[in-house]
C-alpha cells in the first residue's frame, strides 16, 4: 500500500499561534509581493509623466480582478474539500479532487481569457476608457489577461492545492519568485531609458512572471510524485458531477466576491473616469496603496484555510476556533497600523507615485476616506474564511455579496449625487462596515454551537 507524505504536525500539534505563523506567513508575503508588482506597474507607469497610462492601467484593473474571481472558484473550492478529504484520511478522494480543480481551472482559463478579445472593446468602454485610455487600456489587456490570464488563474488553483498539502512555503515561493521577476522586468521593459515599451513591457513583464510561478508550482508537486498527494491524473475524474458540486459550492462565496469586487471597481472607475484622466490616474494610485492590508489579510485567510478545514474535518472544533481568533487579531492589529500610517503620511505616500500636482491633489483626499474601511474589512475575510472551511456557504456567500455589488453600486449612485466625486470614496467604508457587522452575527452563532458540538 502507497504511503503518502502529509504534514500533520502543523495541523494537530503545533501551537495555534505558530501553526496559523507557519501556515499564513509565506502565503502573506508572497501576496504582499504580487502587491509589490502591481506597485511596480503603476509606479514605472507614473514615471513617464503620462497619466493616460496609469489611467489605462486603473481602467483594466477591474478585468484583472476577474481573473482571480474565476481562478477562486476552483482553486479556494478546491484547496478546501482537499484539506477536508486529508483531515478524514481520505486520500483518494483527496487525489479525485486535486485532479478534477485541475482541470476544471485549466478549462475555465483557456474559455474565459482566449475569448476575452471577442469583448474587450466594449468592456473597458464600459469601465471609463476614452480616445486617451482606449488604446492603452487595449494593449495592457492583451498582455496580462489574454495572454497572461490562464497562467493567473493556474496560479491560484495550485498554490491553494500545494498550501493544502502542508506546503504552504513552496507554495508561496512560487508566487513570490514572479512577483520578484516582475519588478525587475518592468524598468527594463518600460522606461525610454532602457526598453522603451511603455505600458506594453508591464504587461509582458507581468505574463512571464505569472507564467515562471505556474512552472515552480508544477515542478513542486513533479517532485513530490512519489510521496504526496497531489496528482492531476485523468484516470481519477470519475464521480467528477458530485465533486465538481462540493468544490464549486465552497468556492462560489470567494468567486462571487471577487466577481463583484470587479463590477464594484468598475463601477467606482466609470464613475470617476467622468471627471477626468487625473482623478482616475490617482484612483489607480490609491487602489495599490489600499490593496496593502487587502493582500495581507487575503494571505493571512489563505494560509489559515487549510488550518480551519482540517480541524473542522476531524472534529477539533476548539482548536478550528482557536485558529480563527488568531487570524482575526492579526489581520485587525495589522489594519490598523496601515490605517495611522496611511491617514497621517498621505500627502508623502501621493509623492512616492507621481509629482504631476493635479493627481496628487486627487489621491490624498481619496486615500484618507479609503483607509477608513480597512478594519472592518480585516475582520470579513477570515470570517468568510472559516465559513467556507465548515462549508457554511449560505453564511460565506451573503457577508460576500454584501462587500461587493449588492449595496455600493446603488450606494455609489446616491452617495456621487449627494457629493460629487469625493462621494464615491466614502461607499468602501460604508459597505464594509455593514458586512463586519453581518459577519461578527454569523461567527458568533457558531461559536455558540461549539459547545453543542
Amino acid at each position: 500500500m502507497r504511503s503518502y507524505k502529509v504534514d500533520i504536525e502543523v495541523f494537530e500539534r503545533m501551537p495555534v499561534a505558530r501553526a496559523v505563523l507557519a501556515q499564513s506567513i509565506p502565503a502573506i508575503v508572497a501576496q504582499l509581493i504580487v502587491l509589490l508588482y502591481n506597485w511596480a506597474d503603476t509606479f514605472f507607469l507614473a514615471r513617464l509623466n503620462k497619466p493616460e497610462l496609469v489611467a489605462a492601467a486603473t481602467i483594466v484593473l477591474p478585468l484583472y480582478l476577474m481573473l482571480t474571481a474565476i481562478g477562486n472558484l476552483p482553486g479556494v473550492g478546491g484547496g478546501s474539500q482537499f484539506a477536508n478529504h486529508l483531515g478524514k484520511h481520505d486520500y483518494t478522494g483527496a487525489q479525485r479532487v486535486a485532479s478534477i480543480t485541475f482541470w476544471m481551472g485549466m478549462i475555465l482559463a483557456l474559455v474565459c481569457c482566449l475569448s476575452f478579445p471577442l469583448y474587450s472593446d466594449i468592456l473597458l468602454s464600459l469601465i471609463g476608457a476614452n480616445e486617451r485610455t482606449l488604446a492603452p487600456a487595449k494593449e495592457y489587456a492583451f498582455w496580462v489577461i489574454t495572454i497572461g490570464g490562464i497562467p493567473v488563474i493556474m496560479n491560484l488553483v495550485l498554490a491553494n492545492l500545494v498550501r493544502a498539502e502542508g506546503m504552504a512555503l513552496q507554495a508561496s515561493i512560487g508566487i513570490s519568485a514572479g512577483g520578484i521577476l516582475n519588478c525587475l522586468l518592468d524598468p527594463l521593459l518600460m522606461l525610454p531609458s532602457m526598453g522603451n515599451m511603455g505600458i506594453v513591457g508591464a504587461g509582458i513583464a507581468t505574463a512571464v512572471s505569472n507564467m515562471v510561478s505556474v512552472l515552480w508550482l508544477l515542478v513542486v508537486i513533479w517532485r513530490r510524485r512519489k510521496t504526496g498527494v497531489l496528482t492531476f491524473a485523468p484516470q481519477l475524474l470519475r464521480y467528477t458531477r458530485h465533486y465538481i458540486g462540493s468544490i464549486s459550492k465552497v468556492g462560489f462565496p470567494s468567486s462571487i466576491q471577487y466577481m463583484l469586487t470587479v463590477v464594484a471597481v468598475a463601477a467606482l472607475t466609470h464613475f470617476v473616469a467622468q471627471y477626468n484622466t487625473e482623478a482616475t490616474a490617482a484612483l489607480g494610485i490609491v487602489k495599490r496603496l489600499d490593496y496593502l492590508p487587502l493582500y495581507f489579510t487575503i494571505g493571512l485567510s489563505q494560509g489559515i484555510l487549510p488550518l480551519l478545514a482540517y480541524n473542522h474535518s476531524s472534529g477539533n472544533v476548539v482548536r478550528r476556533n482557536h485558529v480563527f481568533k488568531c487570524g482575526c487579531i492579526i489581520s485587525f492589529g495589522f489594519a490598523m497600523l496601515c490605517f495611522a500610517v496611511f491617514e497621517i503620511w498621505a500627502y508623502q505616500l501621493a509623492m512616492l507615485f507621481t509629482q504631476e500636482s493635479l493627481t496628487v491633489s486627487y489621491i490624498v483626499p481619496f486615500l484618507r476616506i479609503q483607509v477608513v474601511a480597512m478594519p472592518f474589512m480585516a475582520v470579513c475575510y477570515p470570517s468568510i474564511t472559516l465559513f467556507q472551511a465548515m462549508e457554511r456557504s449560505r453564511e460565506a456567500l451573503i457577508c460576500s455579496i454584501l462587500r461587493k455589488g449588492v449595496v455600493d453600486i446603488p450606494l455609489l449612485i446616491v452617495m456621487n449625487a449627494l457629493w460629487p466625486l469625493f462621494g464615491c470614496m466614502w461607499v468602501q467604508p460604508i459597505v464594509d462596515f455593514t458586512s463586519m457587522l453581518v459577519a461578527f452575527y454569523f461567527s458568533s452563532q457558531i461559536r455558540a454551537q461549539i459547545h453543542d458540538y
